[in-house]
């Protein structure tokens, strides 16, 4: 029988459900589980550091940690060498890699979901472990609960509504300060004919939002308090139906979204009395776009709606329309830095949908801004540059515009100013001749920021401006905040420190208006926030860091994480200095380098 082997909550492996081996030190379970979720093979010198400094011997010590995990591998696998290389069978199966890697139906099934990374696991002398440790717990805890998020959506597009509400409490159980995750415990309730149920909950989530975040329900808690049960739709033929898809389309596309949702709202229900499996479809994805990127605060119903759009895809045999739901399920996750399984989604997309070159766009596209977002820049850099040419192959301008735009955000955080100019010039031609003006804000602000570092102030200051104007005009959370960030950076050149916290500040509140915020830029402004208030000692600064370090650790953003640790560090938080050093190995940023070997 193969090897399990659990991490989550108490550690153990075993085969055929008895126990494999007994570690008989907890230094063991710490030194695989950081084998098992490093990206990057540590040396030797590296782990007995890490884990082992304060033993008499600590090579000697490491060694026989080494051997106790060759014995509970057994014949499933190896570790040896040096740099230290962990190798597993493909039988042998880890919850901590189901988690994060395979369908939420797998991970829903795991025993430990939900529980603590290596509960009970607590170590003396390993500062800098223990400082990851935490991070990784951070991390699982958030995997786990869009697992159970997945799998409530994943049964309401079944229509199996009892059990998708089991899941739904437990992932709002698991993070209740989250929106989303309350919206559609409501939205299961009123579908289920629960009225007061729905509106017990929407008070209580009301409450909760008043006394901890200080505002009131957002857009998608009450949209999914308006939820009314499905009624069956009077039968329309394939050409009504059609029409209505159309002309809900047309509405979207000429700026009246909340008309042409409603339209395709009812052209769904039109589609499924009459039996329509291509309409069904159809109208889901459409009306899907529209909720996810042209209305705000609602990709909650917008993924509902995705979910339904790839099950009833799927029973049809319908490859390529469940290819661009999983797309836009991958988009979604990106957005809300749930990465692993963005990544899930995309790479599903990917296989379902070979041959179409602009499905192959769109989630290279992605998947290179999940990898820029979690600091993979090497694997980011070559997957955007594949997008550029995939779009421009697919006839595909705002795709191509899109992919440009972040491989010049990627040099930019990257300290290369000068390439992330000529990248974001190159996006902004396209967007300016496609006449895509709802995406100019984003390039149009990380143009003005890559003056700014160049010394620039007066071309960083005019391009700052006209972009937040047009964010503003808009009325783009993401694009006023990245702007105002930008601001925020250039009243600091400028000597007015005042304004530049102040603007900082405002930029978070922008970004975050909404129930679906790019939760990747609200780190990135905090982690602004930090810097000026560690230069200028500002009071607010620890609560910064401590919400910063919070967030990053949540999504796994890794340079985001070591920057948290360096903040840390320079507020004397122990063991800070050595997880940043530590951290850092994984992130393919020379500018973050240099920083951490400035502290260490």
């Amino acid at each position: 029988m193969s090897l399990v082997v659990q991490l989550l909550g108490r550690p153990r492996a075993t085969r055929a459900g008895a126990e494999a081996y007994r570690f008989r030190s907890r230094k063991s379970w710490a030194l695989l589980a950081y084998l098992l979720l490093t990206e990057r093979a540590p040396t030797r010198a590296q782990l007995a550091g890490m884990l082992f400094a304060e033993a008499d011997d600590p090579l000697r010590t490491l060694r026989w940690s080494l051997a106790e995990i060759r014995r509970a591998l057994g014949a499933d696998g190896s570790v040896d060498g040096d740099p230290v290389v962990l190798h597993l069978d493909a039988t042998v199966v880890v919850d901590v890699a189901v988690l994060a890697h395979g369908s939420w139906v797998e991970a829903v099934g795991l025993p430990g979901l939900g529980a603590e990374l290596l509960d009970g696991v607590t170590l003396q002398g390993a500062a800098a472990f223990e400082s990851w440790l935490l991070s990784e717990q951070r991390r699982v805890a958030a995997s786990a609960e869009a697992v159970l998020h997945e799998a409530a959506l994943g049964w309401l597009s079944r229509g199996v509504l009892d059990t998708a509400r089991e899941y739904a409490v437990r992932a709002a159980a698991m993070s209740p300060l989250d929106e989303n995750s309350q919206a559609l415990l409501i939205r299961l309730y009123r579908l289920a004919g629960d009225d007061e149920a729905a509106e017990r909950q929407f008070a209580a989530w009301s409450k909760v939002a008043e006394s901890e975040l200080g505002v009131g329900p957002g857009v998608a808690a009450i949209a999914a308090l308006q939820e009314v049960a499905r009624r069956p739709e009077q039968v329309a033929d394939a050409a009504s139906t059609a029409a209505v898809v159309e002309a809900g389309s047309a509405a979207v596309s000429a700026g009246a979204v909340d008309a042409g949702a409603q339209s395709l709202r009812t052209a769904v229900r039109l589609a499924d009395a009459a039996g329509l499996d291509g309409l069904r479809v159809r109208a889901r994805l459409v009306l899907a776009e529209a909720l996810v990127h042209a209305l705000g605060g609602l990709d909650e119903e917008g993924l509902a709606t995705l979910y339904e759009a790839d099950a009833v895809a799927r029973a049809s045999g319908d490859a390529d329309a469940s290819a661009q739901a999983r797309a836009e399920l991958g988009y979604v996750d990106f957005l809300r830095a749930r990465y692993d399984r963005a990544e899930v989604w995309l790479t599903d997309a990917q296989a379902i949908g070979a041959g179409s070159l602009a499905l192959a766009a769109k989630t290279t596209t992605y998947l290179g801004s999940v990898e820029s977002d979690r600091g993979s820049y090497l694997r980011a850099t070559d997957l955007l540059h594949d997008a550029v040419r995939l779009s421009r192959e697919a006839g595909d301008p705002r795709r191509e515009a899109f992919a440009l735009s972040m491989l010049g955000r990627l040099e930019l955080l990257c300290g290369r100013a000068d390439a992330a100019a000529r990248h974001l010039d190159a996006s902004l031609s396209l967007a300016e001749q496609d006449r895509w003006l709802a995406f100019l804000p984003w390039p149009q602000a990380l143009r003005g920021e890559a003056d700014l570092v160049r010394g620039d102030l007066t071309s960083a200051a005019e391009l700052l401006r006209q972009a937040f104007a047009r964010a503003c005009q808009i009325g783009d959370p993401c694009w006023e905040a990245t702007a105002a960030r930008g601001l925020a950076l250039l009243a600091e050149a400028s000597g007015d420190t005042g304004r530049a916290f102040e603007v900082l500040i405002d930029a978070r509140v922008r970004g975050r208006r909404l129930a679906d915020p790019y939760v990747w830029l609200d780190v990135h402004i905090l982690d602004a926030l930090c810097e000026l208030g560690l230069r200028h000692e500002h009071p607010g600064t620890r609560r910064w860091v401590d919400t910063m370090r919070e967030l990053a650790s949540r999504t796994g953003m890794k340079e985001l994480v070591v920057r948290s640790r360096l903040h840390g560090a320079a507020l004397g938080d122990a063991g800070d200095a050595e997880a940043a050093a530590l951290l850092a190995q994984e992130v393919d940023n020379p500018a973050l380098d240099l920083r951490v070997r400035a502290l260490v």
